[in-house]
């Protein structure tokens, strides 16, 4: 619809909506592609074009590999931590990451093809030790590597600690907190996550 003088108001602020709204989805189209220019000149190894919002990467840009049509949004933390190592955080196609998840590597972290990650998630692969003898900021870290299989949908608010694997179309819900494996296809929720039911 093109705009002309003395026509109908309402059709008027209707063509003025739509343009302001495509002007703002170019502008986040443009942002995400310069996001993923800036990450791929850092080191991050990124596939194919991934939706990027305004996403944190502070450090060790080349342990990190990004599938093309991931999608990350706004307030996403990949952070690595110890000594170099590509694939550190691993993140496959399809994969969405909601706002204000953190991704808290030591030895690896790995997200599934079409996962579906919550809001204000927080996976990590390692813990501080625990002796009563030492500070607790001076023991080692322990790490085992964590794996979110395929098809994984963790709802809001999830934590996944050290160690575990979470089978290929499991369901996370929302506010738990993962300790050890979950299967294929089950349902899990409750601090720590228990089995409640599996998919049909």
């Amino acid at each position: 619809m093109a705009w002309s003088p003395g026509g109908n108001l309402k059709h008027e602020i209707t063509y003025g909506m739509n343009v302001l709204h495509n002007m703002l989805r170019y502008q986040t189209g443009l942002l995400s592609r310069l996001r993923n220019l800036w990450y791929r000149l850092l080191g991050v190894n990124i596939t194919g074009y991934v939706w990027m919002q305004s996403i944190s990467i502070p450090r060790q840009w080349r342990d990190i590999t990004i599938e093309g049509n991931a999608a990350l949004d706004d307030g996403v933390v990949l952070l690595c931590s110890g000594t170099a190592k590509p694939g550190k955080i691993t993140i496959r196609s399809g994969a969405y990451i909601n706002r204000y998840t953190m991704l808290d590597a030591h030895t690896g972290i790995e997200i599934g093809r079409n996962c579906m990650i919550g809001p204000h998630c927080y996976i990590t692969d390692a813990n501080h030790g625990t002796r009563p003898d030492a500070l607790v900021n001076v023991q080692p870290v322990d790490t085992a590597p964590v794996h979110i299989g395929d098809d994984v949908w963790l709802g809001a608010g999830v934590i996944i600690l050290k160690g575990v694997t979470i089978g290929a179309g499991a369901i996370i819900g929302a506010g738990s907190v993962v300790t050890k494996d979950v299967n294929h296809d089950e349902i899990v929720a409750g601090v720590p996550a228990t089995f409640i039911g599996k998919r049909n």
